[in-house]
């Protein structure tokens, strides 16, 4: 049996949708290649983001920033010196962007001008961190993007 030219091409069309079909059902079945949301409830946050664009201009309207960094013991968040510590109020939000499972908050309790994340809960890679903070009343928000 001989194929011809158009024969040939539909047999070569036919395979290549087979094998990327193929691929595709096996992405969407497992487990292993997880299709997450980056935020879940994406459209209720984003109603929130002219408060949190507020918040982000207060936190840089300060004279003294608040300051994170890596270290041998894990991140650390130092605030402003001329804060009183006893009035600081809020949390520190850890988003994994690779992880869904990583994430975690730590509330802010300060006994003096700087905050530890332990690097035991801290797994290496990307991390973003959102502190969500008030001070007297105002309310204040920082974000960073740190690689551990």
């Amino acid at each position: 049996m001989k194929i011809n030219w158009g024969t040939g091409i539909v047999i070569a069309f036919g395979l290549f949708m087979t094998f990327i079909l193929f691929f595709v059902f096996k992405v969407q079945s497992d487990s292993k290649y997880d299709n997450e949301l980056v935020v879940e409830e994406y459209y209720k946050q984003e109603l929130k983001f002219e408060n949190q664009m507020q918040k982000e201009q207060n936190a840089s309207n300060m004279s003294e920033k608040i300051e994170i960094k890596t270290s041998e013991e894990g991140i650390k968040i130092t605030f402003p010196s001329d804060l009183d510590v006893t009035l600081v109020k809020g949390k520190v939000s850890l988003y994994r962007p690779s992880n869904k499972k990583l994430d975690f908050e730590v509330p802010i309790s300060l006994s003096g001008s700087h905050l530890l994340i332990p690097k035991s809960t801290l797994v290496g890679g990307r991390w973003d961190i959102s502190i969500d903070w008030t001070y007297d009343g105002k309310e204040f928000l920082n974000k960073k993007t740190i690689y551990f």
